[in-house]
């Protein structure tokens, strides 16, 4: 064997054409896998030791894996500046208890503290209204009138938000535990990218109401946003002209920096903290102008001091929103982790989505106890985040410790801040998840499926909601997946010249049919839903003449009833040749290329009895499944592991080999292996 760098430098390997049976013998396959008992797997699971804890406790706090390697000077700056503006815009929400706990527990470095997100807030609040519906808190007033105890009212709703929250908590730690991380496998990116950026239209749409200073009536169910938008509509005469006029030129003043930080980038130590620029000229701007009694603008309002003390949520409800709070679990879940996709590819860093539904289950079953919203990662605070240049989870940290001193201390402060500014803020860090709409022409190029994906996960999305929209795209992606595997392409290969390459003759000009030999392939695996029509091209494409062959076989067997494998080996000719009448004239033999094949289940199993039973001597074939053709009896005396080979090019040589024999009576069985420009050769000797 000689070895050269220069680009025409060649390697010889002589070595015999290996079947299956061969292989085994040459590779010394081993028969016997040592498998651990359950009972080991346990004593495994519980065996204590200075490793296992470490690596245990690194596994369930992450935080104790990257605050030893936090870099004060590159993130520092940043994470302070992004932690005061989000925390600030969490005010209206609070739960800093929340924030600290996710912080802790994720490893997505991107993603910004939970918060509440509309979709969320509409579901939960549903559910308020349907256990504590306003009839069941009217009383009878002084002058005989009808009046709504509010107060009950609303106390009673939180305690069923609160409930909600505990269980939907619940649900995503158990989840978590039992690994339910594996359903973000079917989230490809196309659908994540669709996802998002239907989310953000309900998140848009949600935010709208407050820039233009309108109360438009809350839909809940498929079409709610379009029943919103239509709602907006029908209120945009009756605008609030302040709030509109605050709500442009917070917008103004946030695009016109933001496209400066982006055309300076790479002057800007830091981006320039628009947002929390606007959010403190804003609330000094309403503070002096009073425009909340002057010109009727909303404003942030009361922001309650100290801390709400932990009680348990009444259990009596678990049985009336136990639906809703999977349900809620499941979105929200489904919410945190596409936004987790998306910066991991914008970063390039790994999501664990295990370890991210547990980190949001303990942050929803912690703050049930506090009297929480029911929180996931917010898209709108996410974005604010990494536009304000915080690139770790000290930022959600800084956060959370703006949103607990504002509650003890500092609340007043910002009482007069408009919601137009906030809802400016958040409408125009948004742009990113529109940006994705880029992806429409890009796919357009590239894969017309993975655009289907796209905009039927987006309309989907738009049109029924996030709970239901989520289900109805992995839904149809999964069915794209049968879809391509049920209309896969067939072929027939051919060898490129002085090479060990098999490629499909009718792409490829120097793939050239062999004579005497198809060489058969499907592009997609095979399985109980394309098994028939595996057989029926095979059959089709390689001319062979069913009826017949049945005929010649069943005229055959009643002649030799009684004929032993020694014998039917002895005339394994005489039958070749009974069997080639039923084919394409002048071959010999057919060869099947299981390469793209994972796995193989009973129909295809029994598929392949029936075509090598019509096939037999002729086909062999190229398998990567031996030992589930093993489990599922596929061999017998007559389809033996000499029938299988580990390359095409072993089963043509193989073949040829054969052919050769019965017109001679020689056989020749070693291969020379050349390496020629990187590709491996083999030419016959």
């Amino acid at each position: 064997m000689g070895v050269s760098d220069h680009a025409g430098a060649t390697v010889c390997v002589e070595r015999i054409i290996l079947d299956e049976l061969k292989l085994d013998e040459v590779a010394q396959r081993q028969t016997e896998i040592q498998r651990s008992s359950i009972k080991e797997k346990i004593c495994d699971s519980v065996r204590c030791s200075v490793g296992q804890w470490k690596i245990w406790i690194l596994k369930w706090i992450p935080l104790l894996s990257w605050i030893p390697q936090y870099s004060v000077r590159e993130n520092g700056l940043g994470d302070l500046v992004s932690g005061v503006s989000v925390g600030i815009m969490h005010l209206p929400q609070g739960c800093e208890c929340v924030c600290v706990l996710h912080s802790m527990k994720t490893d997505l470095r991107s993603l910004n503290v939970p918060g509440t997100f509309a979709v969320i807030s509409i579901m939960i609040g549903s559910v308020s209204e349907r256990l504590a519906p306003d009839d069941h808190f009217l009383t009878n007033g002084t002058n005989g009138s009808v009046v709504m105890d509010t107060e009950a009212r609303d106390v009673q709703r939180v305690k069923v938000a609160a409930a909600t929250t505990l269980l939907c908590g619940i649900f995503q730690v158990l989840l978590g535990l039992v690994r339910f991380g594996f359903v973000v496998t079917y989230l490809s990116e196309p659908l994540v990218r669709g996802y998002t950026t239907g989310a953000a239209t309900h998140v848009i749409t949600s935010q709208l109401k407050y820039m233009f200073g309108v109360s438009p009536r809350r839909f809940s169910g498929p079409l709610q946003l379009i029943y919103t938008l239509v709602e907006l509509g029908r209120l945009l005469p009756q605008t609030h002209i302040a709030t509109l006029l605050i709500s442009l030129v917070a917008l103004t003043a946030l695009i016109i920096v933001k496209e400066i930080n982006s055309c300076y980038s790479h002057r800007l130590l830091l981006p320039v903290p628009i947002e929390l620029m606007v959010i403190i000229a804003g609330t000094l701007v309403s503070h002096y102008a009073d425009l909340r009694a002057v010109n009727g603008v909303d404003v942030v309002g009361e922001i309650p001091s100290g801390l709400v003390p932990p009680r348990v949520p009444e259990v009596g409800f678990f049985s009336s929103v136990v639906g809703d709070a999977f349900a809620v679990a499941v979105v929200g879940y489904a919410i945190s982790i596409s936004l987790g996709k998306t910066f991991a590819l914008k970063h390039g860093y790994k999501v664990d989505s295990n370890q991210e539904l547990v980190a949001l289950g303990l942050s929803n079953t912690i703050g049930g106890f506090f009297q929480c919203y029911s929180v996931t990662s917010s898209m709108s605070r996410s974005l604010v985040q990494e536009s304000t240049g915080g690139k770790t989870q000290v930022a959600g940290m800084i956060s959370a410790v703006i949103v607990f001193i504002t509650v003890l201390k500092l609340g007043p402060l910002f009482e007069q801040l408009p919601t137009a500014v906030l809802s400016s803020i958040v409408f125009v860090n948004l742009k990113g998840m529109f940006m994705q709409c880029q992806d429409i022409p890009a796919l357009w190029r590239s894969s017309r499926v993975d655009l289907l994906v796209w905009l039927v996960t987006f309309l989907c999305t738009v049109l029924l909601n996030l709970d239901l929209g989520l289900a109805a795209s992995i839904i149809f992606t999964l069915l794209t997946v049968i879809c391509r595997t049920q209309r896969p392409r067939y072929s027939l290969l051919g060898r490129v010249s002085d090479t060990e390459l098999y490629l499909e003759t009718e792409s490829y000009k120097e793939a050239k049919a062999i004579p005497g030999i198809t060489i058969f392939r499907s592009s997609a695996m095979i399985y109980y839903a394309n098994a028939e029509l595996y057989q029926e091209a095979l059959l089709k494409k390689s001319g062979i003449n069913v009826p017949k062959l049945l005929k010649l076989k069943t005229r055959k067997e009643e002649e030799n009833p009684e004929q032993d494998s020694e014998e039917e080996n002895r005339d394994e000719t005489d039958t070749h040749s009974s069997s080639c009448d039923g084919v394409q004239e002048h071959t010999h033999s057919i060869i099947l290329d299981f390469s793209p094949v994972s796995f193989i289940d009973t129909v295809t199993l029994k598929t392949l009895k029936n075509v090598t039973y019509l096939t037999l001597p002729m086909c062999v074939a190229v398998v990567c499944v031996v030992q589930q053709l093993e489990r599922g009896g596929f061999f017998s005396e007559s389809i033996s592991k000499s029938r299988l080979f580990p390359s095409i090019h072993d089963a043509v040589l193989h073949c040829l080999c054969r052919s050769q024999r019965d017109r001679s009576g020689s056989e020749f069985a070693l291969v020379r292996l050349v390496a020629y420009n990187g590709h491996v050769v083999f030419t016959a000797l």
